[in-house]
C-alpha cells in the first residue's frame, strides 16, 4: 500500500508547517523540512528544541504545506508524532532527507555539524490521522 493522497499532499512541498502544543496549550507552529517512507512523514530537528520538547510532552501535531516562512499553502491535518533518537533511525530519515533535498540538506547537516555543539539531532516520525 503507498503513502496516502495526504502524505503525498504534504510530502509535495518543500516545507511544513509542523504545529505543536505548549502544556497550556497554546499552538507553535514551525517550517521544517519533510521527507516520507510509506504513510508516515519524518521532520529532523535538535534533540532540546522546542518542537522536541512538546511531542515529548504531548504527540498531538498538525501538519500544512508552507513556505519557508511558515505560511500556509493549504489546508493542515492532524497527526502524532513521536521523538526517534536511534543512531538507526537518525540515519535512516537522515538517508531521506538527503534524497529529497539533495546538496541543500547536505550542507544544512554540515553547519549543524559545525555549530551544534555537541547538541544531540533526534528525527520526529509523524502519522496522520
Amino acid at each position: 500500500m503507498g503513502p496516502t493522497a495526504e502524505v503525498e499532499r504534504l510530502a509535495a512541498s518543500t516545507y511544513v508547517s509542523l504545529t505543536t502544543f505548549k502544556r497550556a496549550g497554546t499552538a507553535v507552529a514551525t517550517p521544517v523540512w519533510v521527507s516520507t517512507d510509506g504513510d508516515l512523514l519524518y521532520v529532523w530537528t535538535q534533540g532540546d528544541s522546542g518542537k522536541a520538547k512538546r511531542i515529548r510532552n504531548d504527540g498531538h501535531v498538525l501538519v500544512a504545506p508552507s513556505d519557508s516562512r511558515g505560511g500556509l499553502q493549504g489546508a493542515a491535518v492532524e497527526g502524532r508524532a513521536r521523538v526517534l533518537d536511534s543512531p538507526a533511525d537518525l540515519s535512516r530519515v537522515a538517508a531521506l532527507h538527503r534524497a529529497k533535498y539533495g546538496m541543500q540538506f547536505r550542507l544544512f547537516d554540515l553547519g549543524a555539524k559545525l555549530f551544534r555543539r555537541n547538541r544531540p539531532l533526534v528525527a520526529i516520525e509523524i502519522a496522520l490521522g
